[in-house]
């Protein structure tokens, strides 16, 4: 499983209409052990988590909620999830150039290392 976009999903982003917030949902599977630094796949994360939000909040973002994921009601009940998230950004040009950035790439070694397998599906609102 992709722990990074390919090339056509990071094109489709970044050639998408961009008028306004994006909140990223985030489907998080650990690893039992890191792949480097020691620890679970959790605490590789949590390393890339803690230099992440930073980086959110630097550009005008947010976390918006985070929460574990306990039961799997419609679906495969396998394909299950450590945690979930919605992280919002001003901008889809805000998040790239973020994901684009030195730092961030830095950091993004701890992200590779905790997860096993990731979803992460970019939104707009919408009224119902």
């Amino acid at each position: 499983m992709a722990i990074t976009p390919n090339r056509v999903q990071f094109e489709q982003l970044a050639t998408a209409p961009d008028e306004g917030p994006v909140v990223m949902l985030n489907l998080l599977k650990f690893k039992p052990q890191a792949d480097e630094g020691g620890g679970s796949g959790a605490d590789a994360y949590g390393r890339y988590k803690d230099a992440a939000v930073k980086m959110v909040e630097d550009r005008g973002g947010k976390l918006l909620w985070a929460g574990t994921g306990d039961q799997i009601l419609i679906g495969d009940p396998s394909e299950d999830w450590d945690v979930v998230a919605l992280v919002e950004y001003p901008s889809r040009a805000a998040f790239i150039e973020m994901v684009s950035s030195p730092k961030y790439l830095e950091a993004h070694e701890h992200r590779e290392s905790g997860l096993a397998r990731t979803l992460l599906v970019a939104c707009t609102q919408t009224n119902p």
